[in-house]
C-alpha cells in the first residue's frame, strides 16, 4: 500500500462517487445494501483494488479507492452492470440505474485524505440520518470487511492504539460544513464529456477549441456564458477550450464587476 507524504502529490488514490440517474434512489431496503456490498467484494477480488473508506447513501455511494492496477473505470462499469441487473429484476424496471459517468478526484496529500475519509463517514449525519450502519467507520474501530484501514490509520500515528484514538477524536471534533466542499463539489461537478456537449451547444460549434479563433470580445462573451454552467470548473474549461486558467479567471472577474455595476 502507498504511504502518503504530507502535501506531496500522489496517484492512484481517489475519492469516487457513483450516483443514481436523475438522483434516483439506488437502495430501497437492507437486501439492496447487502447485495451491493457483495458486488463490491466480488470486484475487489477480481480487480485487486483496495477501499480505504465508503458510505452507501440512498441515491449515491462514496468511496476512497486505491486503484493500484489502473482498473477504476472497469471496476465501476462492472459494479454498475451487476447491481443494475439485480435492481431492475427485483423492482421490475428497465433502463439505466446509475449516471453514465462516475465522479472521481485524486487525493493528493495525507491531510486531504483524512478530511475526505471523515467527510464520507459524516455524510449520513450531514443528511440528517442517525445510527447509520452503511459506512466504513465501524470497520476502523472493529473488524475490517470491505476496507484496508492500515494506511489511513498510519496517518493518525505510528502507534496503532494512539492512532485509533486520534482517528476517533478527529471525527468527533467536526463542524458540519468543515469538509462540505470535499464531497459536494465532486458530487455536483459534471464530467468533461458532459461539459464538452454543453459548450458545443452554447457556442454552436462542433469543436470547443474553435473559441480560440474568436476575436477578443466574442471569446470573452462565450467564456462568460460557459462559466455559468452549473457544475463546471475553471480547470475543466481551460482543458476543454485550450485557454489558460489565468485568462479565464480574468474574464470571470470582469464579468463579476459588470454584474455589480449593472445592479
Amino acid at each position: 500500500m502507498p504511504r502518503l507524504k504530507r502535501e506531496i502529490s500522489i496517484s492512484k488514490v481517489y475519492h469516487v462517487i457513483i450516483r443514481g440517474i436523475n438522483k434516483q434512489d439506488i437502495f430501497l431496503d437492507k437486501q439492496d445494501y447487502l447485495k451491493f456490498i457483495n458486488e463490491v467484494e466480488r470486484t475487489k477480488e477480481k480487480y485487486k483494488y483496495e477501499i480505504y473508506a465508503y458510505s452507501l447513501m440512498n441515491d449515491h455511494v462514496h468511496f476512497v479507492i486505491y486503484d493500484k492496477n489502473d482498473k477504476i473505470s472497469i471496476v465501476m462499469q462492472s459494479l454498475n452492470i451487476s447491481y443494475s441487473s439485480y435492481f431492475n429484476k427485483k423492482y421490475e424496471r428497465t433502463g439505466h440505474l446509475f449516471e453514465n459517468r462516475f465522479k472521481s478526484k485524486a487525493i493528493e496529500s495525507e491531510g486531504y485524505l483524512k478530511n475526505v475519509v471523515r467527510y464520507i463517514h459524516k455524510n449520513p449525519e450531514n443528511a440528517g440520518l442517525k445510527r447509520y450502519e452503511w459506512t466504513s467507520y465501524n470497520e476502523y474501530l472493529y473488524k475490517e470487511k470491505l476496507i484496508n484501514k492500515d494506511m489511513v490509520i498510519k496517518a493518525f500515528g505510528e502507534d496503532k492504539e494512539s492512532a485509533i484514538n486520534n482517528f476517533k477524536y478527529f471525527h468527533k471534533n467536526y463542524s458540519k460544513y468543515q469538509d462540505y466542499d470535499k464531497g459536494y463539489e465532486l458530487l455536483t461537478r459534471i464530467s468533461d464529456e458532459e461539459a464538452i456537449e454543453i459548450i458545443k451547444n452554447i457556442i454552436k460549434e462542433d469543436n470547443p477549441l474553435k473559441i480560440q479563433q474568436y476575436d477578443k470580445i466574442e471569446r470573452e462573451k462565450a467564456i462568460t456564458k460557459i462559466l455559468k454552467i452549473e457544475g463546471i470548473t475553471k480547470v475543466q474549461i481551460s482543458r476543454i477550450i485550450g485557454i489558460s486558467r489565468k485568462t479565464i479567471g480574468k474574464i470571470e472577474n470582469e464579468s463579476s464587476k459588470s454584474d455589480v455595476t449593472s445592479h
